[in-house]
């Protein structure tokens, strides 16, 4: 079987392919979903499966996932008003556009870097 290293040989730490991991073992988003976090901890063993395939080299991209243990981990540290005012301050300037400082409902395209409606003046495209 693919991606099978229980014993951490060929990977240097335990790998496992999707799907198969041991009880007691979660990734970071499964910690998250349970309210947990890695609390510090180093990584103890990894997921390694087939991503899809790369449009330019058609090579097969391998993607990994790390796994931390549940008993090690600690829960998410709550909110604090100071925190909560810093995250708002910092979703507010990504919803500001440059140009024409308007603050939209929407987060500003990092591909066009202002908004739809001054990316589409042309004044901008000259």
């Amino acid at each position: 079987m693919k991606f099978y290293d229980p014993t951490g040989a060929k990977y240097g730490i335990p790998t496992y392919p999707r799907r198969l991991a041991p009880e007691g073992l979660a990734t970071r988003r499964q910690l998250r979903a349970r309210g947990l976090r890695p609390n510090g901890q180093e990584p103890v063993a990894q997921i390694l499966w087939h991503g899809r395939r790369d449009p330019l080299t058609r090579a097969r991209l391998v993607r990994v996932a790390y796994l931390y243990r549940l008993d090690l981990a600690a829960p998410v540290r709550p909110m604090t008003p100071g925190r909560c005012r810093a995250v708002a301050a910092m979703m507010r300037a990504r919803r500001t556009c440059p140009v024409c400082q308007v603050t939209h409902p929407y987060v500003i395209p990092t591909s066009l870097g202002c908004c739809p409606g001054c990316a589409d003046e042309p004044a901008l495209a000259a």
